[in-house]
């Protein structure tokens, strides 16, 4: 939206389940430990106006904070720790539920589970921070065709992170259909991808540089491995041979 993907600020909210947390959203006041810093929230926003802020499972928040995110919606604006007041005019914000998730795993959202969730919403939201939303989008359940698109993202910003040593990383659709087969929770959709890649890619990525030690250009091709019990294979073309870590 405002074409980078810097401009995202996620909080996960299940971190700010205690009342203290607010220091960490909105910064200490002066006079104590670590005030300067200001908070994630508010110091991001006063740097980076145009941001989206993504507040994610917003039911886990401490109630104090919700009434926080209540006075960004309604007036668009927060003092912080140091009474610095923060605006969010030129920001977004949206708010990710896990609210009716068991209605909402069906194919179709139909009329009558949208009245479901919605009663759900309305028992756990109070009713002037539901007015100030402007929209409420109801999902369905990911399918495995979207987890696959979610995962070859995902692995797209794996082989951005790895270009920034001068690497490139190719995965074929073996690899692909292998790391996919992994997740065995899709009822918590695309969350444990990000598990999968850390321990399938990441991990045994390092071991694969520390052992092979590629300049700069190296190519190194993650494949479906043949071995016995199967896992990913990495191998990269090294000073004339092929260097070949097999993981599972």
């Amino acid at each position: 939206m405002f074409g980078s993907e810097d401009a995202m600020l996620p909080l996960d909210m299940s971190e700010f389940k205690d009342e203290s947390s607010i220091n960490r959203l909105i910064g200490s006041p002066s006079g104590y430990v670590d005030s300067e810093q200001g908070g994630q929230l508010t110091e991001r926003v006063r740097q980076q106006p145009y941001i989206i802020v993504l507040f994610d499972e917003v039911e886990k928040a401490h109630p104090r904070i919700m009434d926080l995110l209540l006075q960004v919606i309604e007036e668009g604006r927060l003092t912080d720790g140091r009474g610095n007041v923060t605006r969010f005019s030129e920001s977004v914000i949206i708010l990710t539920s896990n609210i009716g998730s068991e209605q909402l795993a069906v194919p179709a959202i139909t009329d009558d589970v949208r009245n479901e969730v919605m009663e759900e919403v309305s028992d756990f939201f109070r009713p002037e921070f539901i007015n100030r939303l402007d929209e409420v989008i109801m999902f369905n359940a990911l399918n495995n065709d979207d987890l696959a698109r979610i995962l070859r993202l995902m692995l797209k910003k794996e082989n951005r992170m790895a270009s920034e040593r001068g690497l490139e990383l190719s995965f074929t659709d073996g690899a692909i259909q292998w790391l996919l087969a992994q997740n065995d929770e899709p009822e918590f959709g695309a969350r444990p991808l990000r598990r999968i890649i850390r321990r399938h890619v990441r991990e045994p990525l390092a071991d694969f540089l520390l052992r092979a030690n590629p300049p700069a250009g190296t190519q190194v091709r993650i494949s479906l491995s043949r071995r016995k019990g199967g896992g990913l294979k990495f191998a990269a073309t090294v000073d004339g041979h092929e260097v070949v870590l097999d993981s599972n």
